[in-house]
């Protein structure tokens, strides 16, 4: 709780900050225009309206779907891809050589190919968040694997375990810490990789936050911009709290490593 209260005491710091800001710099002194920087009661205005229509609510669910599907194929392609490149030195040499550079490479880098490739359509948004999402994952799988103690293979071998029966009861648990920081990691790729292509891709069968976004910048409507920014930082922490940060103290606590 008391965590909680600080992390909310802070926000409201930067509300005010912000209001008072406004009122020093835009009202009083005219540094900027009032249509570039709105007030937070404007953005909490347009939130609340986008919200009561039904605008915000759809655009989220669309993002949302859009978003768990290139990253549930992320993981699913990534991580056994991971394992099999830690496993083998040749494939370590070429497969993460290549997952390496592409991790490096620009999300939006991406969406000129899938426009290419799929056109304007729900395939080229998934290609760029499954872009997004496999490689890094695959770098933090491999990295774990590599990284388990090798006392922990010889005393399996030792008690007479077998291959398979090693790396799913030995290193694949023992390198669940860096591929849950892995799954994170590909979870903030996926998120710029899909606003990325929600800005650059239009598409009749859905508008997400991106789109949103791209609308509140045509149309000069800086607390439409700033009202989606937002949303979409409350959603990474919230993903990031109710799935991640669980999972990530149940590791600690199950492999002795908590505070």
């Amino acid at each position: 709780m008391r965590r909680f209260l600080s992390a909310a005491l802070f926000f409201v710091a930067l509300i005010l900050l912000w209001q008072w800001l406004h009122q020093k710099f835009v009202v009083e002194k005219g540094l900027w225009s009032p249509v570039l920087v709105p007030t937070p009661r404007q953005v909490w205005v347009y939130l609340s309206s986008a919200a009561e229509d039904g605008t915000l609510w759809h655009a989220t669910l669309v993002t949302m779907r859009r978003l768990l599907a290139g990253y549930a194929i992320g993981l699913v392609f990534g991580v056994p891809l991971g394992l099999v490149t830690a496993r083998f030195t040749l494939l370590r040499d070429t497969v993460g050589t290549a997952a390496l550079g592409l991790q490096t490479l620009p999300s939006v880098c991406w969406v000129p190919l899938a426009l290419l490739w799929f056109g304007q359509t729900e395939t080229a948004m998934l290609f760029v968040v499954v872009m997004g999402t496999l490689w890094s994952v695959v770098i933090a799988t491999e990295t774990g694997v590599r990284n388990v103690p090798p006392i922990y293979r010889r005393a399996a071998l030792t008690m007479g375990s077998k291959r398979l029966h090693i790396w799913l009861k030995v290193i694949l648990p023992a390198a669940l810490p860096f591929i849950v920081s892995g799954m994170k990691q590909g979870w903030a790729f996926a998120w710029r990789s899909l606003m990325a292509a929600e800005i650059f891709v239009t598409i009749l069968t859905g508008f997400g936050l991106g789109q949103l976004l791209q609308f509140g910048r045509d149309q000069n409507a800086m607390e439409q911009v700033i009202g989606i920014m937002a949303v979409i930082v409350v959603i990474g922490l919230l993903a990031d709290k109710i799935l991640f940060s669980p999972f990530e103290r149940f590791l600690h606590q199950r492999w002795g490593t908590s505070r």
